[in-house]
């Protein structure tokens, strides 16, 4: 019999939830009792949910625990491990019985994220053990071109899961055709959305999935140079990049002449970048690799000809990558067969907001809105509406809920007015102001502007600024025809991604919900009752006890009344803290 195995997930996730106390633990009260399992590390496995999560491996299965503590993991030890008696209310993921868990894992596919959560991301053995590199030793023994390996890429319909989803195949192809004796292979991993979430992931739980997609990308554009560019606030995505790439060089994969391949030379090095969200925007990269400030540059001439010391470069993100050694080891048809005639292969997604099952999926391109959020998601929480989704991050749109049947696929997206991004995906409910919150994700593209395009700088702004008078019950008639009409004018006159989408988050939700811009603006009325300046809290007479409660935590004295007699707000003291309706137990407060 093979010896127990406890993994403990420590992706970031699970770190923040407490998941290293959970590890050390473990390893306390092995040496205490003496145990004989082996102890490993993994990364996360989408779950975020149900962090920290440990997987128990021993002769009758594999089981998957959801929120193990500090408190709770000697029981663990002592019943499953020592006694042999899995705990069933803690499992989340077995092969032997169902726990109530299984739609967030049956219709995903894992094909970037194949590895997270089953290997050991520190050791390349484990990664050589799950078909790693033999990607690269394919190309090397059936001695395929770069030609070939291009069109394999074009063939699986593979486009680019960061941002403008253009063919990944023909990006290479465009690099390949510029002739020099110095080219680059460039990793975007500085996405600045909720997306950036997978591509973190990713690189803590599988870096050399990564660095072997680079790898194959310059081999086949010629390239023989790779910089990874990744933000500084990702430090364990770093030290696991870091690793992998001092065992790749070990191993032979990363040098000179790699897997025997004559005159093909590679090394890799990180790049730390400051998080700026417009480096997401590949000219802007490049020129934080070579130093200067985080600008986009005019196109032409795109990077496959003049790209990192004006040299030709491809730049993928993480994702992207990851994909890579998967299409090249088991053909671009397996590949092909997921998705939609146009959107080839799976999609990760970042699954957050209002939603009872949140984390890191990966599905087939056509599955539809109202599965990832039903399905997967399991819903809304507290019987809410579902009322939203937010997709592509903060330069994404916002589709509601009655296109919940809209596949997900590049084109499809597009018809919506959202974008696919790099895989943020927020659920809203009915308790969500949608002014609000394309005023929410309006300040964060604000912010990031690098400020070179007067209408992506100044527009943003003048647009923020309506939004915030509308929702502070000061909207006048005519702001949401000068909010589109800024919204097109900033499109139509920006230079770079991040303008030319900024205004999304406002566009779909006055196409989807005007009706609430109306609202704020005529009415002086937030639907949502989110807008702090257009609520209104008064006393419901029949209800109220007269206990006092409300009036003596109201810090402005605004709740007036005798004991035991129905009180009343004062409306010009009242400053719509909330205090009054959340303290009150007798629900004796309203809010219009």
């Amino acid at each position: 019999m093979s010896k127990t195995q406890v993994i403990v997930g420590l992706g970031s996730c699970g770190i923040a939830a407490g998941a290293n106390k959970v590890y050390q633990k473990l390893i306390k009260i092995k040496e205490v009792e003496k145990l004989d399992f082996e102890l490993k590390k993994t990364s996360c496995i989408g779950m975020c949910y149900k962090e920290p999560l440990v997987e128990v491996i021993d002769e009758s299965g594999a089981f998957i625990y959801g929120e193990i503590t500090e408190d709770n993991v000697t029981d663990l030890v002592q019943e499953h491990i020592i006694g042999n008696s899995p705990i069933k209310e803690y499992i989340v993921k077995s092969d032997l019985f169902e726990t109530g868990q299984e739609s967030f894992f049956e219709p995903q596919i894992k094909i970037a994220l194949r590895n997270c959560g089953h290997i050991e991301p520190e050791q390349i053995e484990n990664y050589i053990a799950k078909d790693g590199y033999k990607a690269i030793q394919k190309i090397a023994n059936e001695k395929i071109s770069q030609e070939n390996v291009i069109q394999t890429m074009i063939d699986s319909g593979l486009r680019g899961r960061g941002g403008g989803g253009f063919s990944t195949g023909m990006k290479w192809r465009f690099a390949y055709n510029y002739k020099s004796d110095e080219k680059y292979v460039i990793c975007n991993a500085d996405e600045g959305d909720p997306g950036a979430f997978m591509d973190r992931s990713l690189l803590e739980g599988d870096p050399h999935s990564v660095i072997e997609g680079m790898i194959i990308a310059a081999y086949a554009i010629g390239a023989n140079h790779g910089v990874i560019y990744c933000r500084a606030e990702y430090p364990l995505a770093i030290k696991r990049l870091n690793i992998a790439l001092e065992q790749a060089r070990e191993k032979g994969f990363l040098g000179k002449n790699i897997c025997g391949i004559k005159d093909f030379n590679i090394d890799i090095y990180i790049k730390e970048g400051a998080g700026a969200f417009v480096c997401g925007e590949e000219t802007a990269l490049i020129a934080s690799i070579e130093g200067q400030r985080g600008m986009p540059r005019k196109r032409p001439p795109f990077p496959a000809e003049s790209g990192l010391w004006r040299k030709p470069s491809n730049v993928n993100n993480v994702e992207t990558l990851a994909n890579v050694p998967w299409i090249i080891y088991h053909g671009a048809e397996e590949f092909a067969k997921y998705g939609t005639k146009n959107s080839s292969g799976t999609k990760v997604f970042a699954l957050a907001g209002r939603i009872n099952r949140g984390g890191l999926v990966e599905v087939p391109l056509g599955i539809t809105i109202n599965e990832i959020v039903f399905k997967i998601g399991g819903g809304i929480p507290e019987n809410k509406q579902f009322k939203a989704v937010q997709l592509g991050g903060p330069s994404g749109g916002c589709i509601p809920a009655h296109l919940g049947e809209t596949e997900i696929d590049y084109d499809s997206l597009q018809k919506t007015g959202a974008i696919m991004g790099s895989g943020g995906m927020v659920v809203m409910d009915e308790t969500t102001c949608m002014v609000d919150m394309a005023k929410f994700f309006l300040d964060f593209t604000k912010k990031e502007s690098c400020g070179k395009c007067t209408f992506c700088r100044i527009g943003t702004q003048r647009m923020l600024e309506t939004l915030n008078r509308i929702t502070e019950g000061k909207g006048q008639e005519g702001d949401i025809e000068k909010l589109e009409e800024l919204a097109h004018q900033i499109i139509d006159n920006s230079l770079c991604g991040l303008g030319q989408t900024a205004p999304n988050p406002v566009l779909t939700t006055i196409r989807y919900f005007r009706d609430e811009y109306e609202a704020h603006i005529k009415d002086k009325k937030c639907p949502a009752k989110k807008c702090r300046e257009l609520l209104t809290y008064e006393v419901i007479d029949e209800n109220c006890t007269g206990c006092m409660v409300c009036a003596k935590k109201c810090p402005t004295d605004a709740i007036r009344g005798e004991k035991k007699q129905v009180h009343f707000v004062e409306q010009d003291k009242c400053i719509k803290c909330g205090v009054c309706y959340s303290r009150c137990k007798f629900e004796a407060i309203s809010l219009t």
